[in-house]
């Protein structure tokens, strides 16, 4: 026999035993007679607002301490206004977060974030480091995450 046809018989007998255990599995499940329950899990796709209501809430909450200048929950658009820390006068932060699914996944999610410094007297752009951002989005999924599982538990 041929390299070929052994490969070509190989495949295709791999293929029928897993379409025989496939059929063997499924006719297993539906073996008893019991109807399954419905599983009473908080879904991660909640849409009443037009995106994920966990990451919107999320999002709101981890954004709490600045103003806000815009919110959109249909869209899913969260800005800020500028905000300056403090105990750091000289530099203010300004945030927009975007909800781009209905589910609750990392890359629904996207943060922005600006940076001015003032120098004389006039707030010049500043370079934000990517830490932030990305500091941000985590502290965002996982209020997310635990809204979720709160929802989940009781």
């Amino acid at each position: 026999m041929t390299k070929t046809f052994k490969t070509a018989r190989n495949t295709r007998t791999l293929v029928i035993r897993g379409i025989v255990i496939g059929a063997m599995a499924l006719l297993a499940t539906g073996c008893g007679k019991k109807e399954r329950p419905k599983a009473d899990l908080a879904a991660s796709q909640v849409t009443t607002i037009g995106v994920n209501a966990y990451l919107w809430r999320a999002s709101l909450d981890a954004l709490s301490f600045m103003p806000l200048l815009q919110t959109d929950s249909n869209g899913g658009v969260i800005v800020t206004d500028w905000y300056t820390n403090p105990k750091n006068p000289g530099e203010r932060m300004k945030v927009t977060v975007s909800i781009v699914d209905k589910d609750l996944r990392a890359d629904a999610l996207r943060v922005a974030a600006s940076r001015q410094i003032s120098t004389t007297g006039q707030w010049v752009d500043a370079p934000v480091q990517a830490v932030t951002v990305q500091k941000l989005e985590d502290i965002i999924l996982t209020k997310a995450r635990d809204l979720r599982r709160a929802s989940i538990t009781g």
